[in-house]
């Protein structure tokens, strides 16, 4: 079976991961979300064990479009439970992920992934039943959202009547086969995090979560041409590539302080695809050769973002094997341990559960063992405090009896998150 990696199920970036690579339960007896920040109660460090839900193009939730309000709330539950069941005490909900919504937005439309049409109504509220029935459970909920993707693919008049980007189309820019908000435009970036906000301030979510999706993926032969914005905005800059890492700064830091404002209690996180730089650009960067780095390809500077504090965890996205040639898991994960050490922000692991299958073309994911060993040693790093699964369906379905080993020979018990 050919695997591919997760920015290739949700974006259709498989490519240049394959180049990197070539290279109901009673309630709980705690409270979500009791601190921003730290550990449990009396500074206790507890452990992070998390699984994503992803709700674009249905890969885990709902099943498809077009289920009945019943079936969907049914579907979720399910879930929820499975969570519970594996002894997790997490789950990270996509929540906006075309620039749409899985509640009742003032802002945007209805996700076409509920009912197969952008802005109708599917007659009850996802996010707002995912928070209670996930507190029910003792389960924290964290809202994950993607700022800046539209849709996965290039016709605006395709977007439902009213959509913020037909009414705003200076903000919206194609690029390899997909609409994307312009993040070098102040007003996009004003309204990208009006959206998000939205949610915060209406639900007790527990977490802000964003993934790897900032500036998109770079596609062979084509420019993202931003060009008359770095006109309009990048006089101050050195370099394009400057400028827009600045946009993204910006984005989080003002996210970051909004989130302060409006419920202090909420956690903000970001799963990063996992390599920062390679060393033989930076010596700085992690002893890596992938194919793409955060920094120079995403414009994304996640350990900046670590070492000012803007985020309260990071959940790398470490997708590869104990001994990988080129992204090894045991050089991976260290780095991150030295970039968060003496900094207050928490380090969870992104685990590529959706690689553990007994076909899978490489001889360490057809190994029911790898994840575990994965977990063990990630225990010798202690700034690490736990583990986030893609997917919630692999959670489900564990194809190899990969999760099922990790519950085994590591969550005996339930635990409270953090």
């Amino acid at each position: 079976m050919t695997h591919i990696g997760r920015r290739g199920l949700l974006a259709g970036a498989a490519g240049l991961l394959a180049a990197g690579a070539a290279a109901g339960p009673a309630r709980a007896a705690w409270e979500p979300a009791a601190q921003r920040r730290g550990g449990a109660a009396g500074g206790a460090a507890a452990e992070f064990r998390g699984m994503w839900i992803a709700s674009v193009e249905n890969v885990d939730w709902p099943s498809k479009t077009g289920l009945s309000a019943d079936r969907q709330r049914a579907e979720l539950l399910a879930l929820l439970d499975t969570a519970v069941e594996r002894r997790l005490n997490a789950v990270v909900l996509q929540v906006r992920p075309t620039a749409d919504a899985l509640w009742p937005s003032p802002l945007e439309p209805w996700s076409q992934w509920l009912t197969g049409t952008q802005g109708r109504d599917p007659g009850w509220d996802p996010l707002g039943t995912a928070v209670a029935a996930a507190h029910e459970r003792g389960l924290e909920l964290h809202a994950w959202f993607n700022p800046y993707r539209v849709a996965n693919h290039t016709d605006p008049d395709r977007l439902a009547a009213g959509h913020p980007a037909r009414r705003n189309p200076e903000w919206v820019l194609p690029y390899g086969g997909k609409l994307y908000y312009n993040p070098g435009l102040p007003q996009v970036r004003r309204f990208v995090q009006d959206a998000m906000a939205d949610a915060v301030a209406r639900y007790p979510v527990d977490g802000v979560h964003w993934d790897d999706y900032f500036y998109p993926y770079p596609v062979q032969g084509e420019d993202f041409d931003d060009e008359a914005a770095f006109e309009e905005y990048g006089g101050s800059f050195d370099s394009r590539a400057d400028w827009r890492r600045n946009n993204t700064d910006t984005l989080v830091r003002e996210m970051s302080e909004r989130l302060r404002r409006i419920r202090p209690a909420t956690r903000f996180g970001v799963s990063p695809f996992a390599v920062w730089r390679n060393d033989d650009v930076d010596p700085l960067g992690s002893r890596t050769r992938a194919g793409v780095g955060t920094y120079d390809d995403l414009y994304a500077d996640t350990r900046k973002w670590v070492k000012e504090g803007w985020v309260d965890y990071i959940v790398p996205q470490a997708y590869w094997q104990l001994g990988h040639p080129s992204a090894d898991y045991a050089e991976i994960v260290p780095w991150w341990a030295r970039t968060v050490a003496g900094t207050g922000v928490s380090l969870y692991v992104g685990e590529a559960l959706y690689r553990c299958d007994a076909e899978s073309a490489t001889e360490a994911w057809r190994d029911p063992a790898e994840l575990s060993r994965h977990v063990s040693f990630a225990k010798d790093c202690p700034e690490v405090r736990g583990h986030v699964y893609f997917s919630a369906k692999q959670v489900v379905a564990d194809p190899n009896g990969a999760m099922a080993r990790v519950v085994a020979d590591h969550y005996p018990t339930r635990v409270p998150p953090r």
